[in-house]
């Protein structure tokens, strides 16, 4: 009788994880500003407009600062 092999992947690392928030961070605010750019045309709703930025940038900030801290660097031993 064989054992059968784990077909599981392991974990992925702390710094993937933050590399994967930092990536994320990045593509989301990236995504922002071409939904912003295009909004930015009427003029007629300026102060609701930068209110929108700031909420979704505050989110996207809390997101990344939550995995963060779910996922501190290892200190170096030295």
């Amino acid at each position: 009788m064989s054992t059968p092999v784990s077909s599981s992947l392991p974990a992925p690392s702390r710094d993937r994880y933050r590399a994967a928030a930092a990536d994320r961070l990045l593509t989301s605010l990236e995504g922002l500003i071409g939904r912003h750019r295009a909004l930015a045309l009427q003029d007629d709703e300026l102060g609701l407009h930068a209110e929108l930025i700031s909420a979704e940038v505050a989110h996207e900030l809390a997101l990344t600062r939550s995995t963060l801290t779910r996922y501190p660097p290892l200190r170096s031993a030295g």
